[in-house]
């Protein structure tokens, strides 16, 4: 049994949880005891376990009384990280801010390797992010090229993906073209709505500030001094991998991200994505990062349906 006394209430209160809901997730996590009372708590189980709830508390606690936000997804973060590492120090993550919301909430990276990912970001002009759903692969690059632009380093973003349907089957669908692939794009507005005012992003939209489309629309065009965001790259083909990556002009960074495990390509396709690894990744200036089920920064049964998925795989 392990005793931790806080010296501030108030703090503490927060560290807590409203009526402990953070302690009880930790408890859950950890597979230990914890009991509560004013400003201590009590742990009880295995000496492992209790020794990381320790380390993880204090250093949650010192996160808050330098008022440092931490959301429930920052828990679940801190958690998986002491989890993975005990000696691992969660400053590492939660100093290292890529940017602040419209509504003041700080975008920043959950996992060593989403920190590995960004600082990436900062110094490659052309980088691969590949790995599952919910990683922080698009996310992560669309707050970066906000930032970018904000900073003033780009003139423009242009985020874009295949509409894997942008054929026949289009056709069937009702309204103009831009009506027929705006489903394809609505997860980019969507993060897009999240990052910025709605009005502001609106305007850069309406402005080509900020361009949303299909990787079709890149072709022919020279992109200089500009953040490009290839997503779902995985539903590209060689022939438009290779175009848009040709695409990139003087002062530009291009991210591509996707997950190889899920390409929706017809008729047998060879994708894009799955090539381009044996090809560049011998250039130097060009990185590939991977990302696995223990960078998925979603619900935590999200990363619990992908490891269902790998088992039942094997």
């Amino acid at each position: 049994m392990t005793i931790l006394e806080f010296d501030n209430i108030s703090i503490a209160r927060q560290l807590f949880g409203f009526h402990n809901t953070h302690l009880e997730k930790i408890a859950k996590r950890f597979k230990i005891t914890i009991h509560s009372r004013g400003g201590s708590v009590t742990l009880s189980g295995p000496d492992p376990e209790v020794s990381q709830v320790w380390s993880l508390l204090n250093q949650l606690y010192l996160l808050f009384k330098e008022k440092i936000p931490v959301e429930p997804g920052d828990l679940d973060a801190a958690i998986a990280l002491i989890k993975k590492d005990p000696d691992a120090r969660l400053e590492t993550l939660f100093m290292h801010t890529v940017f602040t919301t419209a509504r003041n909430k700080p975008i920043r990276p959950r996992s060593l390797n989403q920190l590995k990912y960004v600082k990436a970001i900062e110094t490659k002009d052309i980088l691969f992010a590949i790995g599952p759903a919910g990683t922080g692969k698009t996310y992560l690059a669309m707050a970066m090229a906000v930032a970018a632009f904000a900073r003033g380093d780009v003139r423009k973003i242009i985020l874009t993906r295949p509409a894997v349907e942008a054929g026949e089957a289009l056709g069937f669908l009702p309204g103009d073209l831009a009506e027929k692939i705006n489903p394809y794009l609505r997860p980019l507005y969507d993060a897009l709505y999240d990052m910025l005012e709605f009005e502001k992003a609106r305007t850069y939209i309406e402005q080509e500030i900020i361009e949303i489309a299909p990787i079709a629309f890149m072709r022919g065009r020279t992109l200089n001094n500009a953040f490009i965001i290839l997503d779902e790259a995985q539903n590209t083909t060689s022939q438009q991998m290779k175009m848009f990556l040709t695409r990139i002009g003087y002062g530009s960074k291009a991210i591509v991200t996707g997950d190889i495990t899920q390409i929706d390509l017809p008729g047998g396709k060879k994708s894009g994505l799955v090539e381009v690894r044996k090809i560049l990744s011998h250039i130097k200036g060009i990185e590939f990062i991977h990302f696995s089920r223990d960078d998925v920064v979603r619900h935590q049964l999200v990363s619990d349906i992908i490891d269902a998925y790998e088992k039942n795989k094997n």
